[in-house]
């Protein structure tokens, strides 16, 4: 698929690094919940917990991008996961609820592996190859949320704080062998053009959002991801207070969950893409029956309902973000993918801080309001993907 071995080698290590990372995540994300909530955290109290590791994401971010542009992709990539070592150990040997946000918020501080890895896919790649890299980036991490779930489930017997040790060792394994095999992918010359731009910027942030050329493409990240992370919230309370599954069918369902990622960022984006031309219409159509999918399940009850409608939301919400991703690597200067993507993973993370937020407040109203809400904010970015058009000038950052 990618042109050249050096391509494909850094690709194949970077994936398979992704995939390790993505498996300490998976076994995670099941498994918040049950285990704070012996620390007295409630629904509310979870999506604070969600919120504190965006909020500190959003802020670093276009950090770790500029230094990503400045210094090279390969150090601040390998600063990243092993910051996911640290927070997930924290995490484990936590002793109170203030233990437990310190070790998110170090996590959030450190997390910009997505962004520095498409940055990396970026730097190999052009055209509909970029965009089937970062469908692989995205396949990897649906493996990772297909296997982790499982393990998590299943180390979870033992004890509770079992699965989360064993996922901060998977990242310490992964920032270990990224250091020994992966190369570098940034040249020379264009980590000097970065050297007189400022670290941190927020007017950046401000006026890439304002800009003709990325503007939209990042509003509906932003959109997309506030939808998505308020329904993180909605499953996690809804799979465990109202359909009362225990730990191990949660971790099967995200297992499930997984599966259809890899399939979807692997086969079906490839399959979109030979046969879909514009980018506008793939997120257009996926935009539009996400948030109907989410809309049918706000109104049904019961497991079987609840997997149908989920699955399907998980089916088509998949295509987004590869595209998104591509649309906004494409318009802008090389020198500037990793502050780009960096910016878009902000609005990313500020999603994910406004998206867990609204949710906890509704959930003392209902749970499957939450979902209504989700799919009130995919029909608003149905509706503003619209205006994501075409720009043939590069944007500058």
């Amino acid at each position: 698929m990618f042109k050249g071995k050096k391509i494909n080698s850094s690709l194949m290590i970077l994936a398979f690094i992704m995939l390790i990372n993505a498996m300490s995540s998976g076994i995670l994300i099941p498994l918040l919940y049950p285990y704070s909530s012996k620390f007295g955290i409630n629904p509310l109290g979870l999506s604070l917990l969600f919120a504190s590791f965006a909020f500190f994401q959003f802020l670093s971010t276009p950090i770790i991008g500029r230094l990503a542009d400045r210094y090279g992709r390969k150090p601040l990539l390998l600063m990243s996961i092993f910051g996911s070592f640290l927070s997930l150990a924290l995490f484990a040997s936590a002793q109170s609820i203030f233990v437990l946000f310190l070790a998110r918020i170090l996590d959030g501080i450190t997390g910009g592996n997505i962004s520095v890895a498409q940055a990396m896919i970026a730097d190999t790649t052009t055209g509909k190859e970029r965009t089937e890299g970062f469908g692989i980036l995205g396949a990897m991490w649906g493996l990772g949320f297909l296997i982790g779930p499982a393990i998590g489930g299943i180390m979870s017997t033992f004890s509770l704080t079992a699965p989360f040790w064993f996922a901060s060792f998977l990242a310490l394994l992964a920032t270990i062998l990224g250091a020994i095999i992966l190369k570098e992918t940034l040249v020379e010359k264009v980590i000097s053009k970065q050297k007189s731009e400022p670290l941190f910027n927020f007017k950046a942030i401000a006026v890439a959002l304002l800009s003709p050329t990325i503007g939209s493409a990042l509003l509906l990240t932003f959109i997309s991801y506030f939808a998505h992370h308020a329904l993180i919230i909605a499953f996690q309370t809804y799979t465990v207070d109202e359909l009362k599954l225990n730990v191990q069918t949660i971790g099967i369902i995200f297992a499930a969950i997984g599966l259809i990622l890899i399939f979807i960022r692997s086969i079906g984006i490839r399959f979109v893409l030979d046969r879909v031309r514009s980018n506008r219409k793939i997120i257009t159509v996926s935009l539009l029956l996400s948030s109907f999918s989410l809309f049918l399940l706000s109104f049904f009850s019961g497991l079987t309902a609840f997997l149908i409608f989920t699955f399907s939301y998980v089916a088509v919400y998949s295509l987004i973000h590869p595209i998104l991703t591509n649309i906004i690597s494409k318009r802008v200067n090389v020198e500037d993918q990793g502050v780009a993507l960096g910016i878009n993973q902000s609005y990313a993370s500020l999603g994910q801080v406004l998206g867990p937020v609204s949710a906890g407040i509704i959930s003392q109203i209902s749970v499957k309001l939450i979902f209504s809400w989700s799919s009130l904010l995919l029909f608003i970015g149905f509706l503003l993907s619209y205006y994501l058009k075409t720009a043939s000038k590069k944007a500058d950052l």
